[in-house]
Parts: structure tokens; sequence; C-alpha cells
């Protein structure tokens, strides 16, 4: 199996199943000399865990990171940083009704027409449990990214189901389970309350940015910065649309609305979603993704066995919900990959350009009137 590693420059390569001993990736190519420990992982992966609140899975993984090379003395080597998650709640019996059935939604039927072979634990390597090691790898490129530029990622839930979630303040996004940017998050937990007692579930629009932003990051062709971020996007578990600045309201949009003018103080809007040509702006790079409705669901629905037979498939196990609801951590971290790796491509291409000497500074312009 292809396809396992994502990036050139700072490389992620992921590996484990979902009821596997472990989970992990290896990260090649992270500068050497900063500073790094668990604890500067662990924080983005308590955020991603479940088990967190009674509206995601009720799977009970502590998700704790051991980080087994490419460190000495607390310091990064620049050689490949290995980082080793333990599975420790898996519940493999859970499957067994559905080992020679087809999961309606997901990767099942798929899989095993193209491998032969699955392993239908919770889902094996299509699970989205493999999402846990790429948020420890976006914690390391965030880390880096931050010292180096003063680049923030964050990320905040716009809409569950049919509810429209309006932005109030991103302070509210950690005091709640939905990341959302509210104070009030009681109408959202009674929708889910009733969503999980009629055994259905339902999807998410999730926003992410990032702030401080070099300009000059992405090519003006094939390696466009809003392209890869797209690629990266579409690469998380159950997301079935990506949208960069106004996305599809482009469509509505005049030219002389969508167009961001430009004054010796900055830009007047971001409609770009912080990229022009393919690359960064050093405004706010603005992404919003659309989550389907969870597959795995206890309602029965119609399928068929490995015999081409048709089955009423009822998916038994701990299951999210939405799975929307711990998307928001993996789409920081998927950004900040995407980010990290034009950011070393464009240093070392580039890095002698007048232009891009005091790239942080050249941000702070473009976002000077937009704050």
């Amino acid at each position: 199996m292809s396809g396992n590693t994502f990036g050139t420059l700072f490389a992620v390569t992921n590996f484990g199943e979902s009821h596997g001993p472990a989970i992990g990736c290896v990260i090649d190519g992270c500068p050497p000399g900063m500073a790094l420990s668990e604890a500067d992982i662990q924080g983005d992966l308590d955020r991603r865990r479940p088990g967190t609140s009674r509206h995601v899975t009720q799977r009970n993984e502590p998700d704790a990171v051991q980080i087994l090379s490419g460190v000495y003395q607390g310091k990064t080597t620049g050689t490949p940083i290995a980082l080793l998650i333990q599975n420790t709640d898996q519940r493999s019996k859970d499957y067994g009704n559905i080992a020679q059935q087809f999961r309606p939604g997901h990767a099942d039927f798929t899989y095993w027409k193209k491998y032969g072979i699955r392993d239908p634990r919770g889902g094996g390597r299509s699970s989205a449990r493999l999402t846990a090691p790429m948020v420890a790898a976006g914690a390391v490129a965030k880390k880096w990214l931050a010292e180096k530029y003063g680049t923030v990622f964050r990320g905040c839930m716009q809409q569950i189901g049919d509810i429209v979630i309006p932005f109030e303040s991103w302070e509210h996004v950690p005091n709640n389970p939905f990341f959302a940017p509210m104070a009030d998050v009681s109408q959202l937990e009674a929708y889910m309350d009733a969503l999980r007692k009629a055994g259905d579930s339902c999807g998410a629009r999730i926003r992410v940015t990032a702030s401080n932003v070099p300009v000059g990051l992405g090519e003006p062709l094939f390696d466009k910065m809003d392209a890869d971020i797209a690629y990266a996007m579409m690469g998380i578990n159950a997301v079935k649309g990506v949208e960069i600045g106004a996305g599809f309201g482009s469509v509505t949009q005049r030219g002389t609305v969508h167009g961001d003018s430009i004054t010796p103080e900055g830009f007047e809007s971001n409609n770009s979603g912080g990229t022009l040509g393919g690359i960064s702006t050093g405004q706010d790079l603005e992404v919003s993704i659309a989550i389907k409705p969870t597959s795995s669901i206890i309602s029965p629905r119609k399928s068929v066995d490995v015999n081409n037979q048709p089955v009423e498939v009822v998916t038994k196990g701990r299951h999210d919900p939405c799975v929307g609801i711990r998307a928001t951590p993996i789409a920081e971290a998927m950004l900040a990959l995407v980010v990290m790796e034009h950011a070393l491509r464009n240093r070392a291409q580039n890095g002698d350009v007048g232009a891009n000497s005091e790239p942080a500074n050249d941000a702070a312009v473009a976002q000077s009137s937009l704050l």
C-alpha cells in the first residue's frame, strides 16, 4: 500500500491500524535545534482524543505520545522524529458481525475490492483514528512556525447538522466540546442528544485559519498554496468539500466586490482566503471544510456481503454521532503541515531573495487593515 506519506521536505509517514497495538508517524525533515518534548504535542492530541464528552465516541484512549527518536537533550537533531501512540481501549469484538459485510458509507467495499483483504476492526487502516498521528505531527509544525514567523493556527465549528453557529469570539472555542465560538451551546447539546437517541448522525462545517503567514509561500502553477490546502483537507476522513476564502460564495459576488482592494495600509478584505495566484498574501489563510454524517450508526441499512448477497447492516460499537465535533484540531494540523512544507520550500529556493528577508513583517503589513 502506498500513499502513507504527506509532504516532501517536511514528510510525515503515518502507520498503524485502529485496533492494532499502536499508531504513530515518522517526521522526516524537521529542522534541528528546536526545543521539543511530549508536552509540546500532547495538548493538541488531548483536544482531538475520544471519550472527552457524551457527544463523541466513548472509546477512552489517553492518546499519550512518546518521542522515540530525533530529539537529543530536549532539542530536535534534524534526524527523523518517531512518534508513537499506544492503542489501549480497543473492543474488536464489536466488529465481528460485519467482518463479511460492507457498511454503507464506509471504505469497506472499495478497500476489499482493491486489496483483497481488509481489517474490519474499527475500519483498520481507513479509520479516522489514524488522524491522531497527523495531529501530533501538526503540533511539531505549529511550534516551528510559531517560533520562526509567529504563525498561529485556530479553528472552530461553523455548523452542525442544520444548526448554523454564529461567531461570537475565539475565546469560547476551548470551553465547550463542540469547538463552537459561542458561549451558550445548550442548543447543540440538545440536538446531539436527540440525534444519538434516534440512532442517526449528522455532518458539520469547520473553519480553520492561519494568521501571521509569510508572504510568498506557494507556487503559481501546480504547487499552489490553496491547491495543497485543498489536497490536505480532502485527505481527512469524511471531508467532502473544501472552500478557500469566499469559496462557493464567489459565484454570486461581483468582481467589484470579490477582488480584495489594496491600500498602503494593506488589504481591505480577504475574499481570496490569503492566497493570490497560489501564493500567500500575508493575510489570514481562511479555509472551510464540509464533513459528511458519520457512517457508523445503529439504524439498519441495506448492503451486501462478500458473496454479493443482500444483508441488513447494523453497526455496533462506540462511534461519534458527528465526526465533525473532533475535526477542528485535525484540520488545524493539516493546515500547519501545508504551511510548514511551503515555508521550508520557500526558504530553500528563495531564502536569499530580498523581498523574503523579513516575511513576518510583510505578513504584519498585509494583516494591518484587517485586525
